[in-house]
């Protein structure tokens, strides 16, 4: 079976990795699928946040990148997807994401499973990480070392 996770992942946190690493397990193939949200001012480019998953995802040889910026259903479609994994933090997370869920299923079938986010990850997001980055905080251990410093150059040029 082949799904796909999509998001904005800008940038890829560990919660991001628990979560693919976790579908990489249960499934074939898994592509981790760089979504463009207008509501999102991104730090990162398209092209920057694919790199940034290649290289944290590179460990997992069923796992590939893309991005797509037109209707995520339109992609499935297109590539014959099985299903969309999405990881959920909170309540908070399942009250956003199953309207999509709702509307993916009703325009095109596709079934979207959810993993719950591994405890430890549950407090982490890439909106709070780069805040907290901007502030000079430290965000070890909340992201891939290489995002890390990849966000602080970003930050600092800004």
């Amino acid at each position: 079976m082949h799904v796909v996770c999509p998001g904005s992942f800008d940038p890829i946190t560990n919660g991001h990795v628990d979560i693919i690493e976790r579908a990489a397990a249960q499934f074939e193939h898994v592509t981790v699928l760089v979504t463009y949200n207008p509501s999102k001012n991104g730090l990162f480019s398209v092209e920057e946040r694919r790199g940034l998953i290649e290289k944290a995802v590179d460990h997992l040889p069923n796992v590939t990148v893309d991005s797509w910026d037109d209707l995520l259903v339109a992609y499935t479609t297109t590539h014959r997807i099985s299903a969309l994994v999405k990881g959920l933090r909170s309540s908070l997370d399942y009250a956003y994401e199953l309207p999509m869920a709702q509307m993916n299923r009703s325009l095109s079938g596709i079934d979207t499973l959810f993993l719950l986010t591994t405890p430890k990850y549950g407090h982490i997001s890439s909106t709070l990480c780069k805040e907290v980055a901007r502030y000079g905080g430290d965000v070890s251990g909340l992201m891939p070392d290489h995002v890390i410093e990849a966000m602080r150059k970003k930050i600092a040029d800004e």
